[in-house]
């Protein structure tokens, strides 16, 4: 019998936890974007007509900027296989905040969330999407080429969010729905937004990055750039956060049945609410 093959491993998890712990001590005005898709996704999940008596924050950055009234709520495990598969078909909701881009393996990871819910539990997430930091990443390999000759990768590769429905199926969603916000925020020059990604633990973790230090001829390059080419009136710089939501259930008979293809389209609220007729 022939194995699956083994997923690429394009992030290297032991400087993902380091780049954590660093920002874990840094001021945490530099997590409100995390807060703020927090927030949102609690503000869709008030939407669902359901009681989620087990819930499971996924990956620890969700329950945690929720009212004190929520947090307790949720049990907080981490993203790897084997705290996830220790909640084999106990949990009614799972909740991922802005941390599955870090997944080498999603589509391995998102069965095992599947197995983790009970029947009609649900299954709710953000991640970044593909055109986040696109000015950054512009920015930084344009100066390294000029500069010295070459490029290293220095932004993390983001997935689309057209693959995000069809991953849901294949790991036997029920469901499934995706949906993308794109927020621009601005800073006063580009190291105030490399400072803000240190502060998310949002700064290179890739397993094939450049182990050398970025040139500070480089970096200034690199600043001049960025500010030439995506530069605003006010002098401020834009930064372009694509955030995406996936939904799924757990399959279950008394689910609503999905239209046939091309007959219309379902919003993620509509689809939040989907899982179970309402009370």
């Amino acid at each position: 019998m022939s194995q699956s093959p083994t997923p690429p491993i394009l992030f290297d998890q032991v400087a993902l936890e380091r780049n954590r712990s660093r920002a874990r001590e840094m001021d945490s005005r530099h997590t409100f974007l995390k807060a703020e898709i927090a927030d949102r996704l609690f503000e869709r999940l008030q939407e669902v007509n359901r009681e989620f008596p087990e819930r499971v924050d996924l990956g620890t950055t969700f329950a945690r900027y929720l009212p004190p009234t929520e947090q307790d709520k949720y049990q907080t495990i981490d993203t790897n296989v084997s705290e996830i598969a220790a909640t084999a078909a106990s949990a009614d909701l799972i909740v991922s905040n802005l941390g599955l881009h870090w997944i080498n393996d999603l589509p391995g990871l998102l069965v095992q969330i599947r197995n983790a819910l009970k029947p009609d539990g649900l299954f709710t997430a953000s991640l970044f999407g593909g055109q986040t930091l696109h000015e950054l990443r512009h920015a930084l390999l344009t100066a390294e080429a000029e500069v010295t000759g070459g490029a290293n990768a220095r932004v993390i590769p983001f997935a689309d969010v057209k693959d995000l429905g069809s991953l849901l199926q294949r790991a036997g969603f029920a469901l499934p729905v995706t949906d993308v916000d794109t927020l621009t925020l601005t800073y006063a020059h580009p190291i105030n937004l490399m400072q803000e990604l240190r502060g998310m633990g949002e700064t290179n973790a890739l397993a094939g990055r450049s182990r050398t230090f970025l040139q500070r001829s480089v970096l200034m390059r690199a600043c001049e750039i960025y500010s030439e080419q995506f530069g605003l009136a006010d002098g401020r710089i834009p930064a372009t956060f694509e955030v995406m939501y996936m939904t799924g259930w757990h399959p279950h008979d008394s689910q609503q049945k999905p239209l046939k293809r091309g007959s219309g389209e379902v919003g993620l609220a509509e689809a939040l609410k989907a899982g179970k007729p309402p009370k």
